[in-house]
C-alpha cells in the first residue's frame, strides 16, 4: 500500500474512533480570549501611530528651531581689495 493510502486509513480510523468532549463553556472562552486579542493589538496600533504622530511633532519643532535648509553663517569676513 502506498503512502497516501496508509495515511488515509489512519485519518479514518481517527475519525471513527470516540470524540472527546468538549468543555461547555469553549465558545464564551475562546470569544472572551478573541476579545482580549482584539483590543491588545487595537491599543498596540493605536500607540504606534501616537509615537509616530509625536516623532513628526518633534521633527517640525526641531526643523523650524535649527533651520537646517539654511547655510550657516561664514565665520571669517572676505578680504577688501582696492581701499
Amino acid at each position: 500500500m502506498s503512502g497516501t493510502g496508509r495515511r488515509e486509513d489512519q485519518v479514518r480510523r481517527m475519525l471513527e474512533g470516540p470524540h472527546p468532549q468538549v468543555p461547555a463553556d469553549l465558545a464564551e472562552r475562546a470569544a472572551e480570549r478573541g476579545g482580549r486579542l482584539l483590543r491588545r493589538r487595537r491599543a498596540l496600533r493605536r500607540l504606534g501611530m501616537l509615537a509616530v504622530v509625536a516623532a513628526v511633532a518633534v521633527f517640525m519643532v526641531w526643523a523650524l528651531l535649527v533651520r537646517p535648509w539654511e547655510a550657516p553663517p561664514a565665520g571669517t569676513t572676505p578680504p577688501l581689495d582696492g581701499w
